[in-house]
């Protein structure tokens, strides 16, 4: 907490304070916004996401028109230098520059609010937005947990909120074009897809350099607020490498799953025709390289199974940069999504490949053995959210899509972390150690 900030007044603001979205009922009273009107946009966490974040919606502006009217962040130095950066984009400088992102959201002229914080903070610091009557464009992963995600999903439904969750791949054409050729019945009935993240850095992955003069005992540009950091993280001393490398550790972050395996299921979910809760998940992986001190692990494998009928099966490591091809497997036939794997941004195309059986079938359907779908430009992600500002539209990752993208991600970390095969009941939306139907047959 800042010195302004009192523990009680922290508690309210807290996804506990949140409650059951589903009862939230008092009126929100956000600003209309009208045709000609620029939306007034405040950010909060401007690290190297937040940071490159001015960047794209200072370019998004320049169709829907938006300024930067406040910048927050935990760490002095970064809400300078955010501030300067917006300046030389714009030639226009936030009027505010804070360490208590309470400030930003309780600004009036403020229409939307850009959350870039470290993945503890999503959702306390979203739900208190829209309870504020702001609009939301928050980074992957929407939250750490699944019970978070389910309050974050309830408000935004409660309080009427247009909401981005920034996976931005999942603007890109091919998703859309994958879905429309499972629809079409390219390849039969959905059986399973796969996809991987892996990476191999030289210096360990999410070893972020480490500013050596940072710290609560900072002077000037160099002070971080840790209490404000910390939230309603477990309460420690204050750590450089907790604070800058915040990836490695489970206080704050879900890992690989929750950095980069939500790049996947979220799109997965727009090819999938509706977006899904799983049904059954389970994860293995450890640390077989970095025996660095993180918690988390540098290989991790996810396998997860839907109420249709069909399977995820995800791989990755962050000590070896081979990818294996991302894909969809039908009865009939597979779609070739990414060959090298990694499913993060544009492709110019994706395939269409019978399997034998219904070759024939295909080849007088479509002429060919093999059909290449051409993707198409589409706006991005922060030109998504911006229009849809205006003009009140679902946004592409829309909070319900996103809560149950997030619900697999976090169960996969579960399970991970307590060595066990997890469940979800769909009806209860709660995460249980045994299948819906056997809890049933208890009742």
């Amino acid at each position: 907490m800042s010195e302004k900030t009192s523990r009680r007044d922290f508690v309210k603001t807290g996804v506990a304070a949140a409650g059951t979205a589903a009862v939230y009922h008092r009126s929100v009273h956000a600003k209309i916004i009208g045709a000609n009107d620029r939306i007034n946009l405040g950010f909060i966490g401007v690290g190297g996401r937040g940071n490159s974040l001015l960047r794209d919606f200072s370019l998004a502006a320049k169709t829907t028109p938006a300024q930067i009217v406040a910048i927050c962040d935990a760490y002095r130095k970064r809400v300078t230098n955010a501030q300067a950066n917006v300046e030389k984009l714009t030639q226009t400088k936030p009027e505010m520059g804070t360490m208590d992102y309470h400030e930003v959201i309780a600004r009036k002229d403020i229409d939307a609010v850009i959350i870039a914080t470290p993945d503890h903070w999503h959702a306390p610091m979203a739900i208190e937005a829209m309870k504020a009557g702001k609009d939301v464009y928050c980074e992957k992963p929407m939250t750490r947990t699944v019970d978070e995600a389910k309050k974050f999903y309830e408000v935004s439904k409660a309080t009427n909120r247009v909401v981005q969750i920034g996976s931005q791949t999942t603007s890109s054409d091919q998703w859309w074009k994958a879905r429309k050729a499972i629809e079409d019945g390219m390849i039969g009935q959905l059986l399973m897809s796969q996809g991987s993240y892996h990476r191999n850095s030289i210096e360990g992955e999410w070893n972020y350099t480490i500013d050596p003069n940072a710290g609560p005992q900072g002077k000037g540009d160099d002070f971080i607020d840790w209490k404000m950091w910390l939230g309603n993280a477990p309460q420690r001393p204050f750590s450089a490498e907790r604070f800058f490398r915040f990836r490695k550790y489970w206080d704050y972050s879900g890992g690989i799953a929750t950095d980069l395996f939500y790049h996947v299921v979220a799109p997965l979910n727009l090819c999938w025709g509706e977006a899904q809760f799983p049904h059954k998940v389970m994860a293995s992986g450890g640390t077989y390289v970095f025996k660095d001190g993180r918690e988390v692990p540098d290989t991790f494998h996810l396998i997860a199974e839907f109420p249709k009928g069909h399977s995820l099966v995800l791989s990755s490591s962050m000590a070896n940069s081979q990818h294996i091809p991302g894909l969809i497997r039908g009865h009939e036939g597979t779609i070739m999504m990414v060959p090298e794997g990694q499913f993060e941004g544009r492709v110019d195309h994706i395939t269409v490949t019978p399997e034998r059986i219904a070759k024939k079938k295909f080849v007088e359907k479509y002429g060919s053995e093999e059909v290449k779908l051409m993707t198409e430009k589409r706006e991005t992600h922060y030109e998504n959210f911006l229009r849809c500002v205006k003009t009140r539209e679902k946004t592409v990752l829309d909070p319900l899509t996103a809560f149950k993208a997030m619900t697999t991600i976090a169960m996969s970390v579960q399970s991970y972390r307590e060595g066990r095969v997890l469940y979800f009941n769909e009806v209860t939306q709660k995460v249980t150690d045994k299948p819906a139907e056997a809890m049933q047959a208890k009742i």
